[in-house]
């Protein structure tokens, strides 16, 4: 991690909306032996519970579910908009079928906990789960997210993660 230096998550002053919304977001999970990495750019950061946390959502067919199932931690990578491509490749092509680090071009790195990161992200959250839930048909008020994103009724799984460090580019 030696581009990157460690923060208080509280310094952070980025947009969250943009950070997320348009700058988008790798969510990875494993360990050196085995992990893999996922484009996204639905999520929220904020303070929950006393702690700082993030919330990200999975679909249960991405190769990274098994990932968010099976580790007690994962990263979030913020590699800003000039890796565009990168974020493009790991964002449509599965763990399953490919080697998305090959494809991507990304380098990989692991926390002093074991868990992946991108040598080219500009910020990094290592997040420890502390919840997990199903979004549910019958909890939504507003129909209209039903119609438009979960016309399979395969409805994301949200992982609540305490921010438990977090590194920016130096």
């Amino acid at each position: 991690m030696s581009m990157l230096q460690k923060i208080d998550p509280k310094v952070i002053q980025e947009n969250a909306i943009k950070l997320i919304g348009e700058e988008w977001m790798l969510i990875a999970a494993g360990n050196a032996d085995r992990f893999n990495m996922m484009t996204a750019s639905w999520g929220m950061m904020g303070f929950l519970w006393n702690k700082p946390v993030v919330t990200v959502f999975v679909r249960p067919q991405r190769y990274t579910f098994e990932f968010m199932e099976n580790n007690a931690y994962f990263t979030l990578d913020f590699l800003g908009k000039e890796n565009r491509k990168a974020l493009n490749v790991c964002g449509s092509i599965s763990g399953r079928c490919a080697n998305k680090i090959e494809k991507s071009g990304l380098i990989p790195g692991f926390t002093l906990l074991g868990n992946p990161f991108f040598e080219e992200a500009r910020l990094v959250l290592e997040c420890k789960k502390i919840y997990a839930d199903w979004l549910k048909e019958d909890a939504f008020w507003e129909k209209t997210p039903i119609t438009e994103s979960y016309p399979e009724k395969d409805f994301h799984k949200i992982y609540v993660g305490e921010i438990v460090n977090a590194w920016m580019k130096k």
